[in-house]
């Protein structure tokens, strides 16, 4: 196992935020987009769509939702869609019922298969040794989002991926420990004395590593994100259900 790169890959994953300014190649971006369409989706109904932002005041719109300057820095901005507009089309086009497409059940696998097609584009881009972020923070304002991209009906931004050569090597962050988020046949409910040593790991990793040191603990950053959300987070709901997913 050790010699295998995939698995050096994935178990060594980190986000990168600071990008060289150099773009990325016509042929990156294509090759960063089939292993998307590759990726595993739910009755084969390819429920996503992607989005290259290459306007630069777009880009600066963006960035603006975000809060993040490197939304309109990194080499590649992709938006991932969650898309059951192209199945209604094809619905109607055939005089066929859509309203299936509007439900809790094909509302969730859209996003599924955006959410699994933009971590396959992540993947990739490390392989071909780029560096890459998620950006949920377009979330910040759906809607506005939503309006930018022009997107109709039975689409939603999930989250945008920002990509591009890194300029940076960031420690490695811990995760859980494996015991905290696997189980066997049952789910377990947290055991303390697994949080309070991964407490203690997340202290000491914040207080040494190379940039943005600083005391907080994992329990801390849990907490404090469990009571501040930016304020039109509060309406994705509402912003969800007028663009026709979650209906029924």
């Amino acid at each position: 196992m050790e010699n295998n790169k995939t698995l050096h890959l994935l178990t060594h994953h980190r986000s990168i935020r600071h990008f060289k300014n150099q773009g990325l190649s016509a042929d990156v971006i294509h090759t960063l987009l089939e292993a998307a369409q590759r990726t595993s989706s739910s009755m084969f109904m390819q429920q996503f769509s992607v989005i290259s932002v290459t306007d630069a005041n777009l880009k600066k719109q963006l960035a603006d939702i975000t809060t993040y300057p490197f939304t309109k820095s990194s080499g590649h901005l992709f938006i991932m869609v969650a898309d059951q507009h192209r199945n209604e089309f094809i619905g109607q086009e055939a005089d066929t019922d859509t309203h299936l497409l509007h439900d809790g059940d094909r509302s969730l696998a859209a996003f599924d298969d955006a959410a699994l097609a933009g971590q396959s584009i992540v993947t990739a881009a490390e392989s071909m040794g780029l560096g890459a972020v998620i950006l949920g923070s377009i979330l910040n304002d759906a809607q506005q989002v939503i309006d930018l991209l022009h997107l109709p009906k039975l689409t939603f931004p999930v989250f945008g991926i920002a990509i591009g050569y890194p300029d940076e090597k960031p420690n490695l962050k811990p995760r859980l420990p494996l015991e905290a988020v696997h189980f066997d046949n049952y789910y377990q409910d947290p055991d303390k004395k697994t949080l309070d040593t991964y407490d203690q790991t997340i202290e000491k990793y914040y207080a040494q590593r190379g940039t943005n040191n600083r005391v907080e603990t994992y329990r801390h950053h849990i907490l404090h994100d469990m009571q501040v959300s930016p304020k039109k987070r509060s309406q994705i709901l509402t912003v969800l259900k007028q663009q026709g997913f979650f209906e029924n």
